[in-house]
């Protein structure tokens, strides 16, 4: 299983007991959606390894408290801090028609209802307070606020985003 197979599903934040549970952040608006899971694939020494789950709970609200099978203990869990976990794309839930994952919609075109055709989106910034479309256009990159207010329509089959940006927002970037 490589990366490019998988999504991320989050990150080990700490250890929760001496018996080697962990705490993982999750990356997701729905982590009861996770709650179930048989294994998880660690990101350990830059390889992908299948660590099965004996239990998990919910604690807070994106927390997973998990119990690894074969880490027992405080120095088995510490080992695996900061290690990010991921899923086979298999398993990420069917969404609704309007709904996308970041991933899918990579090299879709993106046309504004006022400027035209922007250009391809070529990732999604989830790194600041507001994410943003990362669309190339004649070798500069564009950068689209991703908020309902200038998302329009999501397109998968035409593979097309029409957003609605302010007057100007585009003509910065060129």
């Amino acid at each position: 299983m490589t990366k490019e197979e998988c999504f991320y599903l989050g990150r080990i934040v700490s250890k929760f007991s001496f018996k080697g549970e962990v705490l993982i952040k999750l990356d997701t608006d729905e982590p009861e959606s996770y709650l179930e899971m048989e294994s998880v694939f660690v990101e350990y020494d830059n390889n992908l390894v299948p660590f099965f789950i004996e239990r998990s709970s919910l604690q807070k609200s994106n927390l997973l408290r998990v119990k690894f099978e074969e880490v027992d203990s405080e120095e088995d869990a510490e080992d695996l801090m900061k290690c990010d976990l991921y899923l086979p794309l298999s398993l990420l839930p069917e969404l609704d028609e309007d709904q996308f994952y970041f991933h899918e919609v990579i090299g879709f075109t993106v046309e504004d209802l006022n400027y035209g055709v922007v250009g391809t989106l070529t990732g999604v910034n989830d790194t600041t307070s507001q994410a943003l479309f990362e669309v190339e256009k004649d070798g500069k990159q564009i950068l689209i606020p991703m908020n309902d207010e200038f998302l329009q329509k999501v397109d998968k089959k035409n593979k097309k985003i029409i957003v609605e940006t302010p007057e100007g927002l585009i003509d910065l970037y060129l």
